[in-house]
């Protein structure tokens, strides 16, 4: 086996993108190099970051010599084509398919709409207060959990993970999203098979480690 790279992760401990990030890591056993960028002192923003990455988001990965990686979704490709085992992805392009799409509603659909550029814009310009806010993000995390959990309780690919029985990177992308709503204190009701699937991926130690109460930075 090649070596595998050094690499960099720019994180915040409360960034659902990067808590996918984290998982993916702890379960191919690769290790980065994390370096804390603190949104909510808008570190995001700085001339610096930016030169990282444009769109000042989170997370970002960096191996020596390459450009940056952006997009959650695009590292946890890159991790499963630099590290092949286990697996993340099926091995039938049907499967893979329909993992991708699982993975897009929850990380492109849904966690979009409540990330803090959002709330930002919202507050400073749309006239949100805190309580209007929260009915946002009550409303779309709805949306999006409701729609995952019909297709994972109706379609037959859905066993103890969310595409068979083997973890994979649709779980990670569900338990990204749950993690930061428990943040938030904020709660999908009648959504049983995702509760299932998520008291699997718990058990793990790779979604365990990866929780955003355990990260450097989470309030004590």
């Amino acid at each position: 086996m090649t070596d595998l790279p050094e690499l960099e992760l720019y994180t915040f401990w409360r960034s659902s993108a990067t808590f996918r990030v984290r998982v993916a890591l702890n379960l191919k056993q690769m290790s980065a190099t994390e370096k804390v960028i603190n949104i909510d002192a808008g570190e995001q923003r700085s001339a610096a970051f930016l030169r990282i990455n444009p769109l000042g988001g989170l997370p970002t990965l960096v191996e020596a010599g390459h450009p940056p990686i952006t997009q959650s979704l695009a590292i946890l490709e890159f991790l499963e084509e630099t590290r092949p085992l286990p697996a993340l992805l099926p091995a039938d392009r049907h499967g893979r398919a329909r993992v991708r799409s699982l993975c897009g509603m929850l990380a492109s659909d849904t966690h979009p709409l409540i990330t803090p550029r959002v709330r930002k814009y919202l507050t400073t310009e749309g006239g949100f207060d805190d309580a209007a806010w929260r009915r946002w993000q009550t409303q779309w995390f709805g949306v999006g959990l409701t729609a995952v959990e019909e297709r994972l309780a109706c379609e037959p690919q859905t066993g103890l993970f969310c595409h068979g029985d083997t973890v994979g990177m649709a779980d990670i992308c569900l338990a990204s999203l749950v993690a930061v709503m428990r943040v938030f204190k904020i709660e999908v009701p009648n959504t049983p098979t995702i509760a299932r699937i998520l008291a699997s991926c718990s058990a793990l130690d790779a979604f365990a480690h990866a929780e955003p109460g355990r990260q450097v930075g989470a309030p004590g």
